[in-house]
Order: C-alpha cells, then sequence, then structure tokens
C-alpha cells in the first residue's frame, strides 16, 4: 500500500515559511536545497517530510502555476514498485508530468537532492510524486527510520 511521506509547499520566501512550521509545529530540519532550479529546506515530524520550495523557474514549477505562485504544490507517495504504480496511474486515467520530470532531471532516476522519482498529474490535475525510496526524515519502506540517511 501506498504511503503519504510528502507534502510540497511552493512559496516565495523559503527562509520564513521554514521558521514558521519549525517554530510553530516543531517540525525539524532535515535539509536544504539551492540548486538553479529550486531552494529551499526539507522539514520532518518523523513521519512525513515537508518540503519548503522557492521554484526558480516555471518549467520546474509546472507552467500551469508557474514559479510566483504560493500554496501546496505538491504531495508524494512512497510506493513499493515504480512500474506498478505507473501501471495503475494509467489505468485510472493519470499522466506522467514529462514536462516537469524533464525540467527536473527526473527521466534518468532520481537526482539526489531529494527523493523524487517520478512525477504524475491526477484526472483532476493534482500533481505528485511516487518514490520507491522514501523522502529524508520518513520512514523508510519496512519501517527503518530514513532521516538518518
Amino acid at each position: 500500500m501506498a504511503k503519504i511521506r510528502h507534502i510540497a509547499i511552493a512559496t516565495q520566501n523559503e527562509e520564513t515559511t521554514a521558521k514558521f512550521y519549525i517554530d510553530v509545529f516543531g517540525l525539524s530540519q532535515v535539509g536544504k536545497i539551492d540548486i538553479p532550479a529550486v531552494s529551499g529546506y526539507f522539514l520532518t515530524d518523523g513521519a512525513i517530510n515537508v518540503a519548503i520550495l522557492h521554484f526558480k523557474n516555471d518549467q520546474v514549477a509546472g507552467t500551469e502555476r508557474g514559479k510566483e505562485w504560493t500554496g501546496i504544490h505538491h504531495i508524494g507517495f512512497q510506493v513499493d514498485s515504480l512500474e506498478e504504480i505507473a501501471e495503475k496511474i494509467a489505468a485510472a486515467g493519470g499522466c506522467p508530468r514529462e514536462d516537469i520530470n524533464h525540467a527536473l532531471g527526473l527521466l534518468n532516476g532520481p537526482v539526489g537532492h531529494g527523493n523524487a522519482e517520478f512525477r504524475y498529474s491526477g484526472p483532476d490535475g493534482v500533481t505528485f510524486d511516487v518514490s520507491r525510496t522514501g523522502w529524508v526524515g520518513t520512514p523508510r519502506a519496512g519501517g527503518d527510520d530514513s532521516s538518518k540517511r
């Protein structure tokens, strides 16, 4: 069974937004990213990774929202098999987000600055990641604590 392990929030001020979730909800910072496409923080409550992201270009953010959009951007599911979930997504009317996958360099597998392995959209347009390995700060499949990765 897939597990929700990731929520990404798009923001124009990643420092202020990350500080809010740390100070108010007690989330812990488990990572930071600053690459040409995106900057931000990875936070966790020990079960779910919350990414606070400032997208630097429209292609990575997804052209329907663009880099200036702010709010919940996407969610992520940890799955047992990328191939099996791809078949289920297609059969249920979802589709790969080849534009975003290409912009993030995900077409050749994970890029190492997070754990999204592929991005899709459901029939309602909601964007989501799928990952076999999970996200930093979340339990690994089988119950292991991946926050030590």
